[in-house]
Protein backbone atom coordinates (compact mmCIF):
# COMPACT_ATOMS: atom_id res chain seq x y z
CA UNK A 1 0.00 0.00 0.00
CA UNK A 2 1.55 3.12 -0.92
CA UNK A 3 1.71 6.49 1.52
CA UNK A 4 -0.61 9.60 0.71
CA UNK A 5 1.72 11.74 -0.40
CA UNK A 6 0.17 15.18 1.29
CA UNK A 7 -0.95 15.57 4.93
CA UNK A 8 -4.66 16.20 3.50
CA UNK A 9 -4.64 13.00 1.09
CA UNK A 10 -3.35 10.64 4.39
CA UNK A 11 -6.55 12.19 6.35
CA UNK A 12 -8.78 11.62 3.51
CA UNK A 13 -7.55 8.05 3.65
CA UNK A 14 -8.45 7.87 7.00
CA UNK A 15 -11.97 9.49 6.84
CA UNK A 16 -12.83 6.76 3.83
CA UNK A 17 -12.53 3.91 6.52
CA UNK A 18 -15.77 3.45 8.03
CA UNK A 19 -15.05 2.42 11.61
CA UNK A 20 -18.55 3.57 12.85
CA UNK A 21 -19.26 1.98 16.71
CA UNK A 22 -22.41 1.04 18.61
CA UNK A 23 -23.78 0.59 21.92
CA UNK A 24 -24.58 -3.35 20.56
CA UNK A 25 -20.72 -4.53 19.84
CA UNK A 26 -22.26 -7.04 17.38
CA UNK A 27 -23.23 -4.19 15.05
CA UNK A 28 -19.71 -3.32 15.21
CA UNK A 29 -17.39 -4.05 11.79
CA UNK A 30 -13.88 -4.93 13.17
CA UNK A 31 -12.52 -5.11 10.24
CA UNK A 32 -13.04 -1.68 9.80
CA UNK A 33 -10.85 -1.06 12.72
CA UNK A 34 -8.06 -3.31 11.63
CA UNK A 35 -8.14 -1.56 8.11
CA UNK A 36 -7.97 2.13 9.96
CA UNK A 37 -4.56 0.55 12.18
CA UNK A 38 -3.00 -0.23 8.98
CA UNK A 39 -3.75 2.27 6.82
CA UNK A 40 -2.36 4.66 9.82
CA UNK A 41 0.94 2.75 10.19
CA UNK A 42 1.33 3.48 6.48
CA UNK A 43 0.45 7.42 6.58
CA UNK A 44 3.10 7.91 9.58
CA UNK A 45 5.80 5.03 9.15
CA UNK A 46 8.14 7.19 11.75
CA UNK A 47 5.84 7.36 14.10
CA UNK A 48 5.39 3.48 14.42
CA UNK A 49 8.94 2.90 14.01
CA UNK A 50 10.34 5.47 16.69
CA UNK A 51 7.14 5.62 19.43
CA UNK A 52 6.06 2.07 21.00
CA UNK A 53 2.75 1.25 21.00
CA UNK A 54 0.57 -1.02 23.28
CA UNK A 55 -2.96 -2.33 22.42
CA UNK A 56 -5.58 -1.26 24.43
CA UNK A 57 -8.54 -3.79 24.12
CA UNK A 58 -9.51 -4.64 21.16
CA UNK A 59 -8.77 -1.83 18.78
CA UNK A 60 -7.56 1.16 21.27
CA UNK A 61 -3.90 2.36 20.47
CA UNK A 62 -1.70 3.76 23.37
CA UNK A 63 1.68 5.05 21.92
CA UNK A 64 4.70 6.08 23.66
CA UNK A 65 7.26 8.53 22.22
CA UNK A 66 10.15 8.99 24.77
CA UNK A 67 11.41 11.92 25.55
CA UNK A 68 14.55 13.55 27.58
CA UNK A 69 12.51 13.55 31.35
CA UNK A 70 9.67 11.48 31.97
CA UNK A 71 9.33 13.97 35.02
CA UNK A 72 5.82 15.61 33.80
CA UNK A 73 4.36 13.53 30.86
CA UNK A 74 2.62 15.01 28.55
CA UNK A 75 -0.70 12.81 26.77
CA UNK A 76 -2.41 13.76 23.58
CA UNK A 77 -5.91 11.97 22.60
CA UNK A 78 -8.40 11.42 19.80
CA UNK A 79 -10.50 8.72 19.06
CA UNK A 80 -10.63 6.37 16.47
CA UNK A 81 -14.40 5.76 16.03
CA UNK A 82 -17.05 7.49 14.42
CA UNK A 83 -21.39 8.10 14.85
CA UNK A 84 -23.28 6.15 12.46
CA UNK A 85 -24.71 7.63 9.03
CA UNK A 86 -28.65 7.57 9.53
CA UNK A 87 -30.40 7.07 6.20
CA UNK A 88 -32.19 10.06 6.47
CA UNK A 89 -29.11 12.46 6.53
CA UNK A 90 -29.04 14.57 3.58
CA UNK A 91 -25.22 14.72 2.84
CA UNK A 92 -23.95 17.43 0.03
CA UNK A 93 -21.54 14.72 -0.21
CA UNK A 94 -21.27 10.84 0.92
CA UNK A 95 -20.38 10.65 4.37
CA UNK A 96 -17.36 8.52 3.84
CA UNK A 97 -16.17 9.48 0.13
CA UNK A 98 -14.19 12.42 1.90
CA UNK A 99 -14.46 14.41 -1.17
CA UNK A 100 -12.71 17.75 -1.57
CA UNK A 101 -14.72 20.87 -2.81
CA UNK A 102 -14.04 24.59 -3.06
CA UNK A 103 -11.09 24.37 0.07
CA UNK A 104 -13.50 21.84 2.40
CA UNK A 105 -13.05 17.98 2.86
CA UNK A 106 -16.46 16.53 4.01
CA UNK A 107 -16.78 13.74 5.87
CA UNK A 108 -17.86 11.72 8.74
CA UNK A 109 -14.72 11.89 11.25
CA UNK A 110 -13.55 15.27 9.69
CA UNK A 111 -14.09 17.46 13.04
CA UNK A 112 -15.26 14.36 15.32
CA UNK A 113 -12.69 13.01 15.88
CA UNK A 114 -9.78 12.00 13.15
CA UNK A 115 -8.67 15.05 12.20
CA UNK A 116 -7.67 15.83 15.50
CA UNK A 117 -5.84 12.16 15.63
CA UNK A 118 -4.58 12.57 11.97
CA UNK A 119 -3.02 15.83 13.17
CA UNK A 120 -1.85 14.88 16.44
CA UNK A 121 -0.23 12.04 14.26
CA UNK A 122 1.04 14.58 11.27
CA UNK A 123 2.93 17.44 14.20
CA UNK A 124 5.08 13.71 15.48
CA UNK A 125 5.88 12.99 12.13
CA UNK A 126 7.08 16.32 10.76
CA UNK A 127 9.36 16.32 14.29
CA UNK A 128 10.26 12.89 13.96
CA UNK A 129 11.66 13.69 10.22
CA UNK A 130 13.52 16.38 12.38
CA UNK A 131 14.74 14.16 14.61
CA UNK A 132 13.17 15.94 16.96
CA UNK A 133 12.90 14.71 20.70
CA UNK A 134 10.73 15.96 23.06
CA UNK A 135 11.98 17.57 26.58
CA UNK A 136 9.00 15.48 28.34
CA UNK A 137 7.84 11.91 27.48
CA UNK A 138 4.78 12.02 25.30
CA UNK A 139 2.18 9.55 24.93
CA UNK A 140 -0.67 9.44 22.26
CA UNK A 141 -4.14 7.68 23.49
CA UNK A 142 -6.77 6.72 20.67
CA UNK A 143 -9.70 5.31 21.94
CA UNK A 144 -12.09 2.93 20.02
CA UNK A 145 -15.65 3.33 21.46
CA UNK A 146 -15.52 6.76 23.03
CA UNK A 147 -18.48 7.63 20.83
CA UNK A 148 -20.59 5.19 23.03
CA UNK A 149 -19.32 6.01 26.24
CA UNK A 150 -16.93 2.43 26.10
CA UNK A 151 -14.25 0.95 28.17
CA UNK A 152 -10.86 1.75 25.91
CA UNK A 153 -10.11 5.16 27.40
CA UNK A 154 -10.51 3.87 31.05
CA UNK A 155 -8.59 1.15 30.24
CA UNK A 156 -5.73 3.40 29.03
CA UNK A 157 -5.81 4.76 32.15
CA UNK A 158 -5.31 1.74 34.54
CA UNK A 159 -1.86 1.20 31.61
CA UNK A 160 -0.60 4.72 32.00
CA UNK A 161 -1.24 4.16 36.26
CA UNK A 162 0.54 0.39 36.18
CA UNK A 163 3.27 2.01 34.42
CA UNK A 164 3.38 4.63 37.08
CA UNK A 165 2.76 7.37 34.80
CA UNK A 166 1.17 10.90 36.13
CA UNK A 167 0.79 13.03 33.18
CA UNK A 168 1.32 16.81 33.90
CA UNK A 169 -1.41 17.81 31.09
CA UNK A 170 -3.70 15.77 29.31
CA UNK A 171 -5.29 17.58 26.31
CA UNK A 172 -8.27 15.68 24.26
CA UNK A 173 -10.66 17.23 22.13
CA UNK A 174 -13.35 19.66 22.45
CA UNK A 175 -13.84 23.59 22.19
CA UNK A 176 -12.50 24.82 19.56
CA UNK A 177 -11.39 27.96 17.48
CA UNK A 178 -14.87 29.19 17.58
CA UNK A 179 -16.88 31.29 15.16
CA UNK A 180 -20.11 32.90 15.97
CA UNK A 181 -20.26 31.75 19.64
CA UNK A 182 -21.34 34.52 21.30
CA UNK A 183 -23.89 37.01 20.21
CA UNK A 184 -22.30 40.49 18.86
CA UNK A 185 -18.55 39.13 19.87
CA UNK A 186 -16.41 39.48 16.45
CA UNK A 187 -13.15 37.53 16.86
CA UNK A 188 -13.49 33.73 17.03
CA UNK A 189 -13.12 32.33 20.65
CA UNK A 190 -10.52 29.46 21.15
CA UNK A 191 -12.96 27.46 23.63
CA UNK A 192 -10.72 25.05 26.54
CA UNK A 193 -13.15 23.15 28.05
CA UNK A 194 -11.70 23.11 31.67
CA UNK A 195 -14.31 20.85 32.82
CA UNK A 196 -17.24 18.66 31.47
CA UNK A 197 -20.96 18.12 32.38
CA UNK A 198 -21.68 15.13 33.81
CA UNK A 199 -24.02 13.08 31.64
CA UNK A 200 -26.66 10.71 33.15
CA UNK A 201 -29.17 9.13 32.06
CA UNK A 202 -32.73 8.86 33.82
CA UNK A 203 -35.65 6.46 33.28
CA UNK A 204 -39.18 7.24 33.81
CA UNK A 205 -41.74 4.64 33.72
CA UNK A 206 -45.47 3.80 34.54
CA UNK A 207 -47.48 1.05 34.78
CA UNK A 208 -51.07 -0.19 34.77
CA UNK A 209 -53.49 -2.34 33.81
CA UNK A 210 -53.72 -1.29 29.55
CA UNK A 211 -56.64 -2.62 27.95
CA UNK A 212 -58.28 -1.50 24.90
CA UNK A 213 -58.11 1.44 23.36
CA UNK A 214 -62.19 1.72 22.89
CA UNK A 215 -62.44 2.09 26.50
CA UNK A 216 -59.73 4.19 27.61
CA UNK A 217 -59.62 5.75 30.79
CA UNK A 218 -58.63 8.96 32.65
CA UNK A 219 -54.91 9.62 33.24
CA UNK A 220 -53.67 6.37 32.17
CA UNK A 221 -50.14 5.54 31.75
CA UNK A 222 -49.34 7.27 29.19
CA UNK A 223 -50.96 10.36 30.10
CA UNK A 224 -50.16 10.78 33.56
CA UNK A 225 -46.19 10.15 32.02
CA UNK A 226 -46.74 13.41 29.61
CA UNK A 227 -47.60 15.20 32.56
CA UNK A 228 -44.72 14.60 34.29
CA UNK A 229 -42.73 15.13 30.87
CA UNK A 230 -44.45 18.55 30.43
CA UNK A 231 -43.78 19.20 34.63
CA UNK A 232 -39.88 18.83 34.22
CA UNK A 233 -39.96 20.80 30.60
CA UNK A 234 -41.36 24.01 32.83
CA UNK A 235 -39.26 23.75 35.63
CA UNK A 236 -35.97 24.00 34.28
CA UNK A 237 -32.71 23.89 36.88
CA UNK A 238 -32.13 26.98 38.14
CA UNK A 239 -29.66 29.24 36.38
CA UNK A 240 -25.58 30.10 37.87
CA UNK A 241 -22.33 31.42 36.60
CA UNK A 242 -19.85 28.49 36.99
CA UNK A 243 -16.10 29.94 37.75
CA UNK A 244 -14.94 29.36 33.95
CA UNK A 245 -17.81 31.14 32.60
CA UNK A 246 -16.56 34.08 34.75
CA UNK A 247 -12.98 34.05 33.49
CA UNK A 248 -14.41 34.08 29.93
CA UNK A 249 -16.43 37.06 30.46
CA UNK A 250 -13.37 38.99 32.16
CA UNK A 251 -11.68 38.03 29.06
CA UNK A 252 -14.29 39.23 26.20
CA UNK A 253 -14.86 42.19 28.41
CA UNK A 254 -13.46 44.51 25.54
CA UNK A 255 -15.31 42.52 22.71
CA UNK A 256 -19.06 42.45 23.89
CA UNK A 257 -21.54 44.98 22.31
CA UNK A 258 -21.15 47.89 24.52
CA UNK A 259 -24.54 47.16 26.60
CA UNK A 260 -22.92 44.13 28.02
CA UNK A 261 -19.28 45.28 28.88
CA UNK A 262 -20.53 46.60 32.31
CA UNK A 263 -21.55 43.20 33.47
CA UNK A 264 -18.31 41.79 32.04
CA UNK A 265 -16.20 43.84 34.01
CA UNK A 266 -18.28 43.39 36.92
CA UNK A 267 -19.18 39.79 36.82
CA UNK A 268 -18.33 38.91 40.21
CA UNK A 269 -21.02 41.20 41.38
CA UNK A 270 -23.43 40.65 38.61
CA UNK A 271 -24.05 37.09 37.91
CA UNK A 272 -27.13 36.73 38.55
CA UNK A 273 -27.67 39.87 35.84
CA UNK A 274 -25.04 37.52 33.42
CA UNK A 275 -26.91 34.29 34.27
CA UNK A 276 -30.42 35.83 32.97
CA UNK A 277 -28.42 37.25 30.00
CA UNK A 278 -26.77 34.01 29.17
CA UNK A 279 -30.73 32.35 29.20
CA UNK A 280 -32.36 34.70 27.17
CA UNK A 281 -29.38 35.21 24.29
CA UNK A 282 -29.96 30.95 23.82
CA UNK A 283 -30.18 27.24 24.06
CA UNK A 284 -26.31 27.35 23.20
CA UNK A 285 -25.48 29.78 25.94
CA UNK A 286 -28.13 28.83 28.35
CA UNK A 287 -26.84 25.55 28.59
CA UNK A 288 -23.76 27.16 29.84
CA UNK A 289 -25.43 27.96 33.23
CA UNK A 290 -27.48 25.03 34.30
CA UNK A 291 -28.23 21.11 34.70
CA UNK A 292 -30.17 20.64 31.29
CA UNK A 293 -32.63 17.71 31.03
CA UNK A 294 -34.41 16.17 27.79
CA UNK A 295 -36.50 13.55 26.71
CA UNK A 296 -34.81 11.41 24.46
CA UNK A 297 -36.67 8.32 24.12
CA UNK A 298 -40.20 7.33 24.64
CA UNK A 299 -41.51 4.04 24.77
CA UNK A 300 -45.44 2.97 24.97
CA UNK A 301 -48.01 0.39 23.74
CA UNK A 302 -47.17 -2.17 21.27
CA UNK A 303 -50.14 -1.25 19.26
CA UNK A 304 -52.46 1.51 18.06
CA UNK A 305 -55.58 -0.27 19.37
CA UNK A 306 -54.04 -1.16 22.86
CA UNK A 307 -53.54 0.80 25.31
CA UNK A 308 -49.95 0.52 27.01
CA UNK A 309 -49.53 -1.28 30.11
CA UNK A 310 -46.01 0.21 30.68
CA UNK A 311 -44.70 3.90 29.31
CA UNK A 312 -41.43 5.16 29.95
CA UNK A 313 -39.25 8.26 28.66
CA UNK A 314 -35.60 8.39 28.45
CA UNK A 315 -34.41 11.36 29.91
CA UNK A 316 -30.64 12.66 29.20
CA UNK A 317 -28.98 15.08 31.79
CA UNK A 318 -26.31 16.98 31.43
CA UNK A 319 -24.87 18.04 35.08
CA UNK A 320 -23.75 21.45 35.72
CA UNK A 321 -20.72 21.83 37.74
CA UNK A 322 -21.59 22.20 41.42
CA UNK A 323 -24.23 19.66 41.26
CA UNK A 324 -24.48 16.17 41.92
CA UNK A 325 -26.18 13.06 40.18
CA UNK A 326 -27.80 12.49 43.34
CA UNK A 327 -29.54 16.12 44.17
CA UNK A 328 -30.70 16.04 40.28
CA UNK A 329 -32.35 12.66 40.62
CA UNK A 330 -33.89 14.30 44.02
CA UNK A 331 -35.07 17.33 41.92
CA UNK A 332 -36.47 15.29 39.12
CA UNK A 333 -38.66 13.65 41.68
CA UNK A 334 -39.75 16.62 43.27
CA UNK A 335 -40.55 18.38 40.15
CA UNK A 336 -42.67 15.56 38.76
CA UNK A 337 -43.91 15.24 42.16
CA UNK A 338 -45.97 11.87 41.38
CA UNK A 339 -45.65 8.46 43.10
CA UNK A 340 -46.93 6.86 40.25
CA UNK A 341 -44.17 7.64 38.07
CA UNK A 342 -40.93 6.14 38.82
CA UNK A 343 -37.40 7.55 38.58
CA UNK A 344 -34.61 5.23 37.82
CA UNK A 345 -31.26 5.94 37.26
CA UNK A 346 -29.72 4.32 34.35
CA UNK A 347 -26.18 5.26 33.52
CA UNK A 348 -24.30 8.37 35.72
CA UNK A 349 -21.27 10.69 35.39
CA UNK A 350 -20.63 13.27 37.86
CA UNK A 351 -19.20 16.98 36.83
CA UNK A 352 -15.43 16.40 35.94
CA UNK A 353 -12.95 18.38 38.20
CA UNK A 354 -12.44 21.84 37.20
CA UNK A 355 -9.09 21.92 35.77
CA UNK A 356 -6.71 25.39 36.34
CA UNK A 357 -6.16 28.35 34.23
CA UNK A 358 -3.56 30.06 36.26
CA UNK A 359 -0.31 27.45 35.82
CA UNK A 360 2.04 26.81 33.28
CA UNK A 361 -0.09 24.02 31.43
CA UNK A 362 -2.47 26.22 30.71
CA UNK A 363 -0.47 28.97 29.82
CA UNK A 364 1.49 26.57 26.93
CA UNK A 365 -1.99 26.16 25.52
CA UNK A 366 -2.70 29.91 25.45
CA UNK A 367 0.83 30.79 24.01
CA UNK A 368 0.29 28.02 21.21
CA UNK A 369 -3.20 28.84 20.51
CA UNK A 370 -1.65 32.71 20.02
CA UNK A 371 0.71 31.48 17.59
CA UNK A 372 -1.57 29.60 15.84
CA UNK A 373 -4.36 31.86 15.43
CA UNK A 374 -3.64 35.36 16.16
CA UNK A 375 -6.78 36.38 15.67
CA UNK A 376 -8.52 34.17 18.06
CA UNK A 377 -9.55 35.04 21.88
CA UNK A 378 -8.56 32.35 24.23
CA UNK A 379 -10.26 31.19 26.91
CA UNK A 380 -11.74 28.82 29.43
CA UNK A 381 -15.21 27.13 29.58
CA UNK A 382 -17.66 24.37 30.52
CA UNK A 383 -18.06 21.61 27.84
CA UNK A 384 -21.14 20.62 27.34
CA UNK A 385 -20.50 16.93 26.14
CA UNK A 386 -18.40 14.51 27.12
CA UNK A 387 -15.01 12.71 26.41
CA UNK A 388 -12.59 10.31 26.71
CA UNK A 389 -10.52 12.83 28.85
CA UNK A 390 -13.00 12.70 31.65
CA UNK A 391 -11.43 9.14 32.92
CA UNK A 392 -7.48 10.56 32.77
CA UNK A 393 -8.58 13.14 35.69
CA UNK A 394 -8.02 10.31 37.97
CA UNK A 395 -4.33 10.29 37.09
CA UNK A 396 -4.24 14.11 35.91
CA UNK A 397 -5.35 17.60 37.72
CA UNK A 398 -4.52 19.22 33.98
CA UNK A 399 -7.09 17.80 31.44
CA UNK A 400 -8.04 20.58 28.80
CA UNK A 401 -10.35 19.65 25.75
CA UNK A 402 -9.68 21.81 22.53
CA UNK A 403 -9.85 20.65 18.90
CA UNK A 404 -7.13 23.33 17.24
CA UNK A 405 -9.66 23.71 14.03
CA UNK A 406 -11.74 26.68 12.53
CA UNK A 407 -15.14 25.72 12.99
CA UNK A 408 -18.23 28.27 12.03
CA UNK A 409 -21.85 27.46 14.01
CA UNK A 410 -22.60 25.07 10.93
CA UNK A 411 -19.73 23.23 11.16
CA UNK A 412 -20.08 22.77 14.80
CA UNK A 413 -23.81 22.01 14.35
CA UNK A 414 -22.67 19.37 11.95
CA UNK A 415 -21.22 17.33 14.68
CA UNK A 416 -23.08 14.10 15.06
CA UNK A 417 -25.62 15.26 11.95
CA UNK A 418 -25.11 15.83 8.36
CA UNK A 419 -22.18 17.86 6.28
CA UNK A 420 -19.41 17.43 8.81
CA UNK A 421 -16.32 19.30 7.07
CA UNK A 422 -13.25 20.65 7.78
CA UNK A 423 -11.30 23.84 6.04
CA UNK A 424 -8.13 21.92 4.19
CA UNK A 425 -6.17 25.10 5.55
CA UNK A 426 -7.72 24.66 9.05
CA UNK A 427 -6.54 21.03 9.11
CA UNK A 428 -3.07 22.51 8.15
CA UNK A 429 -3.22 25.02 10.79
CA UNK A 430 -4.18 22.49 13.23
CA UNK A 431 -1.24 20.46 12.93
CA UNK A 432 0.67 23.43 13.56
CA UNK A 433 -0.86 23.67 16.52
CA UNK A 434 -0.23 20.19 18.10
CA UNK A 435 3.43 20.53 16.66
CA UNK A 436 3.64 23.65 19.01
CA UNK A 437 2.30 22.33 22.16
CA UNK A 438 5.00 19.25 21.88
CA UNK A 439 8.20 22.01 21.09
CA UNK A 440 7.03 24.16 23.92
CA UNK A 441 6.74 21.14 26.81
CA UNK A 442 9.08 21.37 29.19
Amino acid sequence: MARPTTPIERLQALIRIPTVSYADRDLIDPTSFRDFATQLEVNFPLLHANLAKTEVLEHGMLFHWRGRSDARPVVLMAHIDVVPVEETDTWQHPAFGAEIHDGVLWGRGTLDDKGCLAGICEAVEQLLERDFTPDQDVWLSFGCDEEVMGKAAPAAVEILRELGVEPWLVLDEGGAVAYDAFPGVKPPLAVIGVTEKGITNVQLSVEGRGGHASMPTRMDTTARLARAILRLDQSPFPSSVPEPTVEMFRRLAGHLPLPLRPIARNVERLKPALAKALVAAGPESAAMTRTTTVVTTLTGSPANNVIASRATAGINVRIMVGDTVAGVVERIRSVVNDGRVQVEVVESNEPSPLSPTDDDAFRLLESAIAQTFPDAVPTPYVMMGATDSRFFTAICPRVYRFAPFRMTKAQRESIHSFDERIGVDDYLEGIDFYRRVVEAVR
